[in-house]
């Protein structure tokens, strides 16, 4: 896993570095003190990207009780102790917010998580794959919606047909912005905690899915980031961007989980903020303009059709 990300974080900022065509990728490597190191990707205020940020992290070390006992109720496996326990966490992440706001900003994760000392089988004691991909437009092209869940839902289907449907649910589930009633974008797909195939199974799940993140956004890009846009187009966008940020950091479970982490890099963590955003007091969006996004936002869709499998859910 951690060869992989570390190939894709290369494959994904060069794609994204000749589409910008003027901004390059700061590299940032760190270590951690407590156990572990990362390499950190940002572009900033390019041609096309006001910021993306791509970041792989492998950290291991010890997770205090209290987070262990959150983890107990969906691994019934781990022993209830007052203990800490050695983890190790790799993964990839990353965000990409454009410039211009009919291109819509994306995110994806994917991660593989270990708990617990090593037995003379040389297995942890729990373990388990997380991640997923979904897409944040301010100005909604339902051709653009419908082509990145067709993507990413061919990429589920190699694997499980019970993947798509399953995490697409999910994800509607996961980004949704209580405070607002409304979601954080239009959906793709979120899992967590999946250890319900081999290792291997699901690596090959998680590779897919990796892969198919180019095809997913680049061709959404190149179609949007030269469209003519106006200042309440901008002004528009940079509200959006403050609902990004509300979910971000009052309910995004990696971002919560990273800034308790002891000895957390905040820099690498908040790399998903946007370079600027905005709020204002009682804000109503024009209808006439934004009215089907704000319909998706409240209510998720089905962008493509799919049948549901019988109802051995793949999700814990």
């Amino acid at each position: 896993m951690e060869e992989f990300v570390k190939r894709l974080q290369i494959e994904i900022t060069s794609e994204l570095e000749k589409l910008d065509g003027k901004a390059k990728f700061k590299v940032d490597r760190w270590t951690r003190p407590e156990g572990g190191d990362g390499i950190s990707m940002v572009m900033q205020e390019g041609a096309v990207f006001e910021k993306a940020g791509v970041a792989v992290s492998v950290v291991y070390g010890m997770l205090p009780p209290a987070a262990i006992a959150q983890m107990r109720a969906k691994h019934p496996n781990i022993a209830d102790t007052k203990e800490p326990m050695p983890f190790f966490v790799t993964g990839i992440s990353s965000v990409i917010h454009p410039n211009n706001p009919n291109a819509p900003t994306v995110h994806f994760n994917y991660r593989y998580f270990e708990l617990g000392a090593q037995g003379e089988d040389g297995k942890p004691v729990s373990w388990w794959f997380g991640g997923g991909s979904d897409l944040t437009p301010a100005i909604l092209y339902e051709e653009d919606a419908v082509h990145f869940h067709e993507v990413i839902k061919e990429a589920c289907d190699k694997h499980d047909p019970r993947y798509y449907p399953d995490f697409k649910k999910w994800c509607d589930e996961y980004f949704y912005i209580p405070h607002r009633q409304e979601h954080r974008g239009i959906g793709g797909i979120f899992f967590d905690d999946l250890d319900n195939k081999s290792p291997e199974e699901l690596f090959g799940f998680v590779q897919s899915c990796g892969h198919a993140f180019l095809k997913q956004y680049i061709p959404i890009m190149e179609k949007r980031k030269d469209l003519p846009f106006t200042e309440e187009d901008r002004h528009w966008q940079q509200l959006r961007r403050g609902r990004y940020v509300e979910f971000n950091l009052v309910y995004d479970r990696g971002t919560k989980f990273g800034l308790l982490t002891p000895g957390a890099r905040t820099e690498s963590i908040l790399m998903t903020m946007p370079l600027t955003a905005r709020w204002e007091y009682m804000h109503e969006p024009d209808v006439q303009a934004h009215g089907k996004l704000m319909d998706a936002l409240r209510a998720p869709k089905d962008w493509v059709p799919f049948s549901r499998p019988p109802s051995n859910s793949s999700r814990r």
